[in-house]
């Protein structure tokens, strides 16, 4: 043990009791049960900012398999929409370009009425900048031939309106004709060649898709509303969108998806911060335990501090041992949570099956829930700032207790001994 310092075998001295030593024992379950309060806190923030971070990056993905991750626009229409499609296909990071045009509708069948967002594609184009075709529940999206007057709907939409493959719904839109009787509304049948399934209520409910040409014609367009880009990294979006607005007139507007879907992923962003909060009280609440633990023992070891003093032992090697005894529990109850909380993030798609079938629930009903499946996204940041968080709690938890000790008077110690 040379070259060990005192203070630190003292301290791992005092974490463990003494057998037969009733007290002793107590408050070393105390300490355990501190160590335990920590690692369960820890694992369990872990596994929680995991699965939210899973839920997150699943309902991103499936936004953007509709969405875009940049648009270029333009209002009322873009009508040099080929200039501004080769200036952003000129960037590197962009992989994927489309015009499209955009427009309300009303769809209307049978007596069933639904307002919705009608867009027009091209569907030869669309796959390199969305990813619908892989989401088509009946039918095909590149059955959206022009002039054929067609219409893919999403499921929830051709529920509400009782339409399957096939039928022919009534398209009305808010651009009216002029005639001797007053304005009326401009109208068109489409035939229904496709229903999708995202898997997200707002596109699966309000969302229509035709030939872009056909959107053309009905919103009475030479040209489009905007082009429609797919980068290489979702997350540079933004930069590669910046740069792109730099080199495109002014009066184009660039938007990218985190500022088109920017109120979304902020609450979820402001739901994980409250999670990690709620959360980290249980660790907060076991560092008030090894508070607990300190002061029983440094009232314990009063004797023990007076004979170190009086053997030389500096109030700042007192200070030192009992703040290594305290964070000795909260390390190793940091690194036990860790671990747990790493190994459990890694298997959720395995211990969650389990747990359901052993008890027969459901914790995400498929009739209730779009993703009735826990993902888990590991994130190293996460991990590093709970372990980190945890430590803190534990050796700000030793302070008090350590500084109490080394305040102890040798002479007041023994009088009594």
């Amino acid at each position: 043990m040379a070259g060990i310092p005192y203070e630190f075998l003292i301290g791992l001295r005092y974490t463990r009791s003494r057998k037969g030593a009733a007290r002793e024992a107590f408050v070393s379950v105390i300490s355990l049960f501190s160590m335990a309060g920590i690692a369960l806190g820890v694992a369990a923030l872990i596994v929680v900012l995991s699965v939210m971070n899973g839920f997150q990056k699943e309902l991103r993905t499936r936004i953007l398999s509709v969405a875009s991750h940049i648009e270029i626009r333009a209002f009322p229409e873009l009508d040099d929409w080929t200039s501004a499609e080769k200036i952003a296909g000129q960037n590197p990071r962009v992989v994927g370009t489309a015009p499209y045009v955009l427009g309300q509708a009303m769809l209307s069948y049978d007596g069933m009425s639904r307002g919705s967002i009608l867009r027009g594609v091209d569907p030869a184009r669309e796959d390199s900048v969305a990813d619908i075709g892989s989401h088509m529940k009946e039918g095909r999206f590149d059955a959206l031939l022009p002039g054929s007057f067609s219409i893919v709907l999403g499921i929830e939409q051709a529920r509400m309106l009782g339409v399957g493959m096939g039928d022919d719904v009534v398209v009305i839109i808010p651009q009216g004709l002029a005639t001797p009787a007053g304005t009326v509304p401009r109208l068109r049948s489409f035939k229904v060649v496709g229903i999708f399934d995202i898997g997200m209520y707002e596109f699966d409910s309000g969302l229509a898709l035709v030939n872009i040409e056909d959107a053309q014609r009905l919103y009475r367009m030479t040209g489009v509303s905007g082009v429609r880009l797919k980068v290489d990294d979702l997350l540079q979006a933004p930069m590669i969108g910046r740069d792109i607005a730099e080199q495109l007139p002014f009066s184009l507007e660039v938007r990218d998806w985190t500022r088109s879907h920017a109120n979304f992923f902020r609450a979820v962003q402001i739901e994980k911060r409250m999670m990690f909060i709620i959360l980290t009280l249980i660790v907060f609440v076991a560092a008030f335990n090894i508070i607990s633990a300190q002061v029983m023992v440094v009232t314990e070891k009063q004797a023990d501090i007076a004979i170190l003093r009086t053997l030389g032992a500096s109030p700042l090697s007192i200070l030192g041992i009992f703040i290594f005894q305290g964070a000795l529990v909260g390390v190793i109850g940091t690194l036990i949570g860790v671990t747990g909380g790493i190994a459990l993030a890694l298997n959720v798609d395995v211990v969650v099956p389990a747990i359901e079938r052993l008890f027969n629930v459901q914790f995400l009903d498929k009739s209730v829930y779009y993703i009735s499946d826990l993902p888990s996204d590991l994130q190293s940041d996460d991990v590093t700032v709970v372990a980190a968080t945890a430590l803190f709690f534990a050796l700000a938890a030793t302070v008090y207790p350590a500084w109490k000790a080394a305040r102890v008077n040798p002479a007041a110690a023994l009088r009594y001994e």
